[in-house]
C-alpha cells in the first residue's frame, strides 16, 4: 500500500540539523505512527513521504517554508511558571510546553523568575532546515476511529 491521505505510516527516523548534528531519533525506540494527510507531521515531511511503501529508506530535507517556519523577532512573551510543563526546574535555553488557544505549542525559556518567565514562542525549530533519515516500516488503512480523533493509534501513535 502506497502513503495517501488517510493512511496510518510506521516509520523510524533520525532527524539532523543544518550541521549534520543529530536532534533526535527513534533508533532504539518504538517507531512513530502519524496519520497522513492530516497535518499530524509538518508539510514537507509529508509531502516527502506521499506514494512511498514499507520498506522504502529516504532522505528528506525540509526548509522552513514546509517545516516550522522563519523565526519572528520579537516573538518573546511572559507567563507564570505554573503554566510551563516539562520540567520542574527551569533555567535559559530549555523548551517548555505552554497551553495556548490554539492547542499545545512549545516554547524556549529566556529568562525565568521566581513567577514568571520570558519564553520564544517560535517553535524551536523555527527557520532551521531540517534533514530526516526514514525506514518506512508499515503503511495502512486508518481506522474510522483514527479518521474521527484525527491521529494514529495503538504502538507510535496516540494512546487511549
Amino acid at each position: 500500500m502506497n502513503i495517501s491521505k488517510d493512511t496510518v505510516v510506521q516509520l523510524h527516523y533520525t532527524l539532523k540539523d543544518e550541521d549534520g548534528q543529530q536532534i533526535e531519533s527513534t533508533a532504539g525506540h518504538d517507531p512513530i505512527a502519524y496519520l497522513q494527510g492530516h497535518k499530524n507531521m509538518i508539510p514537507g515531511f509529508e509531502e516527502a513521504v506521499e506514494s512511498k511503501q514499507a520498506g522504502d529508506k529516504l532522505d528528506i530535507t525540509v526548509t522552513p517554508e514546509n517545516g516550522y517556519g522563519h523565526r519572528v523577532e520579537g516573538s518573546v512573551q511572559r507567563v507564570p511558571v505554573k503554566h510551563l510543563r516539562g520540567a520542574s526546574k527551569w533555567k535559559k535555553g530549555m523548551v517548555a510546553s505552554v497551553f495556548t488557544e490554539q492547542g499545545e505549542r512549545q516554547v524556549t525559556i529566556v529568562k525565568v523568575g521566581r513567577f514568571m518567565a520570558d519564553v520564544d514562542t517560535n517553535h524551536p525549530f523555527a527557520g532551521k532546515t531540517l534533514h530526516f533519515n526514514v525506514e518506512i516500516l508499515d503503511v495502512r488503512a486508518a481506522t474510522a476511529e483514527e479518521l474521527e480523533h484525527g491521529h494514529a493509534h495503538g504502538v507510535g501513535g496516540h494512546q487511549h
